[in-house]
């Protein structure tokens, strides 16, 4: 998805990946020849305010666009948050499912919303600011969205506003409850940064705090099983060499469930000072590696990391050739234990592929021109389909990469 950073590294990695963009469009070069995959563009979706469309029409003004995509199954599940509504769709873009607030959007006739009869479905909720969304195996739809002000509270020892609750709907659309931090009807979550639903169709919301990233775990009834701070204080740091006397600084990217296990993965970011060698002082902050901590979460303990390679890429300029490396972003992790890692460059993306054991590493380029996009949002299915909603000018456009393809051919040698 479209990117927010709150912290300094954040804000540094956005200003590395911007700065790249626009050195590489005049001056650029890999430093070797990806492989790429095939785009399979699905269907387009008009702007407007029919039960069809997508509310689209705030891009100009300032501040968080809410719309966000899932994709299982072949369904699509998007929320536009600008509507307040839910779109369920399959792979040609036909509407199957409808959620949509009925103060917002008026004159709802799609599935005869009234018969019992349709095998379509038209759901009224009062739905506020819409986030984030998730689907488990039972088709189960789970969403994130924003209390009322009046409804909001206030951690004054952590310094955070508690605004979210994830709503969660049967697959016959009907509204079950929603989940706060303790489960059904708890206190609102912290800004949510994504959430997951797992083989065994348990919840995983992942919010951000002051201090980093923290994980709520909830069983299939919605009833919390572990609560999970993820902080710069409790991650490992990182060992430095015997000649390496500079402190490193942590990034915590982003932490994801593990599909089959009570186990998170968190991806840590370490930056290294740099000094200026004739003036003795620190000159800045250059980035240094990536590490993939698996974290048990029955125990509190973290095993030994897989060390993710960067994307290395060379800029010239005045006949001049730099080096940089910068990370990859953690995308999510396949029902098979596969890590999905990816990363914007002009050409599109990158996407990095590596095997749980880190045996294999695998890259391909997925082809997509940014000129076009005003914003973007992607998912990763369980199986390792790669899918994306692009809003460009003239509509949005739902397509995907079958990357699940390229890991069965590697799984079967």
């Amino acid at each position: 998805m479209k990117k927010i950073f709150s912290s300094l590294f954040g804000v540094l990695k956005s200003f590395c990946i911007l700065s790249f963009i626009v050195f590489t469009c005049a001056s650029c070069s890999k430093s070797g020849q990806v492989h790429s995959v095939g785009e399979n563009a699905l269907f387009t979706l008009s702007y407007g305010n029919f039960e069809d469309e997508l509310n689209l029409f705030d891009l100009a003004r300032t501040g968080n666009i809410r719309t966000f995509m899932t994709m299982r199954d072949g369904f699509f599940y998007i929320a536009n948050g600008e509507s307040k509504k839910i779109l369920e769709l399959n792979s040609y873009g036909d509407l199957l499912s409808l959620y949509y607030n009925d103060d917002f959007l008026k004159n709802v006739t799609f599935a005869e919303k009234n018969s019992t009869n349709s095998i379509k479905k038209a759901i009224s909720y009062p739905f506020n600011t819409l986030g984030p969304l998730t689907v488990d195996s039972r088709k189960f739809i789970y969403a994130v969205d924003t209390l009322p002000s009046e409804r909001q509270e206030r951690d004054t020892a952590n310094r955070l506003l508690l605004s979210s609750v994830v709503l969660r709907f049967d697959s016959s659309g009907k509204f079950i409850d929603y989940l706060g931090q303790q489960g059904p009807g708890g206190t609102p979550f912290p800004y949510v940064k994504n959430i997951y639903t797992t083989q065994e169709n348990e919840l995983v919301v992942v919010c951000t705090t002051n201090d980093g990233l923290i994980a709520y775990w909830f069983n299939t009834n919605g009833f919390l099983l572990y609560t999970i701070p993820v902080s710069q204080n409790s991650v490992p740091k990182l060992q430095h060499g015997e000649n390496t006397e500079a402190p490193s600084y942590i990034s915590i990217e982003n932490i994801v469930p593990d599909s089959t296990g009570h186990k998170l993965y968190v991806k840590v970011d370490y930056y290294m000072t740099s000094l200026d060698s004739a003036l003795k002082v620190q000159s800045g902050i250059d980035y240094y590696t990536t590490l993939l901590f698996p974290l048990d979460v029955t125990t509190g303990l973290y095993d030994e990391p897989l060390e993710i390679p960067s994307y290395e890429y060379s800029v010239t300029e005045n006949l001049t050739k730099e080096i940089y490396n910068l990370p990859f972003d953690f995308l999510g992790v396949t029902e098979t234990g596969w890590f999905f890692f990816i990363v914007p460059n002009e050409e599109g993306f990158i996407v990095q592929m590596v095997q749980p054991d880190g045996q294999r590493i695998v890259k391909r380029s997925l082809s997509v021109d940014h000129s076009k996009n005003l914003y973007y949002t992607l998912s990763l299915s369980g199986n390792g389909i790669i899918s994306a909603l692009f809003v460009r000018r003239e509509n949005a456009q739902a397509v995907w990469w079958r990357t699940d393809s390229l890991l069965a051919s590697f799984i079967n040698q």
